[in-house]
């Protein structure tokens, strides 16, 4: 299995990263430690969270996905060596100076790890001048509470200032951006973002890689949207290129005897610029099918009939 290196870091990762914006949500403890797990033995090394999973639950408050997995650290600590940690800061607080570093310190004891392998701007912060958020995480760095840094859901102009006051600072250069990208949402990326990452070495790893389940086949038609908590975001999905898409996906899920799940990350694990692709699983039988994509490779011509239905 290829390893792709993150931007010009010293990371080296697996082409599936798991998300971990699913733990202690829709996954309780015993089955988010199974597919922890089964992630790893399968030569998974990425696990990505955030300090806000998973705020949007009843009784939640964020913080409880890092907090499942610094208990599955504890309990199998041999793991820690095998596996980079991955979280964000800033979705909704913000990014001022002060509440990076304090949110980097309540991230670390809930992980209950010494530091934090990748650190993401969970969202670009227009109110916080780039100096600042950056210069944020560059003390973070040097502190050794941080060994890389990430951009998350930055437009192609912002993300490119980031680069350049980063490099005027004489900061750590970002290693990873992590944006929105599927096979139903390729402008999300293609085109000055993509251009921009590519531009300045970054790894790029996508999110949202299965958009909503849509590209599993759960949903086909208007009655399958209440079939989970995620099935009304994909209304959109069932007109336009939706249809064609999960025809083509049929095709080649016929083709290699693989589910469309795996056949829709090994295309998006295939497209050029791309580190990784993100997806969670809430069992062993789909963290199946997410293992699979990291093997699979596509033939040219399989590769040219998805661009076309997805174009």
């Amino acid at each position: 299995m290829h390893k792709g290196r993150l931007g010009g870091s010293g990371l080296e990762i697996a082409p599936l990263a798991l998300g971990g914006n699913v733990f202690g949500w829709t996954a309780d403890e015993p089955t988010s430690f199974a597919i922890l797990d089964a992630f790893v033995d399968a030569g998974g090394t990425m696990i990505d969270t955030a300090d806000v999973y998973s705020a949007w639950a009843p009784g939640h408050s964020g913080g409880e996905s890092e907090r499942l997995i610094g208990n599955w650290l504890k309990r199998h600590p041999v793991k820690r060596d095998k596996v980079q940690i991955a979280t964000k800061v800033g979705l909704m607080e913000g990014l001022a100076p002060e509440k990076v570093l304090a949110a980097c310190d309540a991230s670390l004891q809930r992980l209950g790890i010494e530091r934090i392998e990748l650190y993401y701007q969970h969202k670009d912060d227009e109110n916080i001048p780039l100096a600042d958020s950056l210069g944020a995480f560059e003390q973070l760095r040097v502190q050794g509470k941080i060994r890389e840094i990430g951009l998350s859901q930055f437009e192609p102009e912002r993300l490119q200032e980031a680069l350049e006051v980063a490099q005027q600072k004489g900061f750590r250069p970002a290693a990873a951006l992590q944006t929105w990208y599927n096979m139903v949402e390729r402008g999300k990326l293609e085109g000055p973002l993509l251009q921009v990452a590519l531009d300045n070495g970054l790894g790029v790893l996508s999110f949202f890689s299965l958009a909503n389940g849509f590209l599993t086949g759960k949903y086909r038609s208007r009655d399958d949207l209440t079939k989970s908590v995620r099935g009304m975001r994909n209304v959109e999905y069932l007109e336009g290129r939706g249809p064609q898409v999960l025809a083509t996906l049929d095709e080649v899920s016929a083709e290699t005897g693989v589910s469309l799940a795996t056949v829709a990350l090994a295309w998006t694990i295939a497209k050029p610029g791309i580190t990784a692709a993100l997806a969670s699983a809430t069992s062993l039988e789909q963290l199946a099918e997410l293992i699979a994509a990291m093997h699979l490779q596509l033939t040219p011509d399989q590769m040219r009939r998805l661009d076309e239905a997805s174009a």
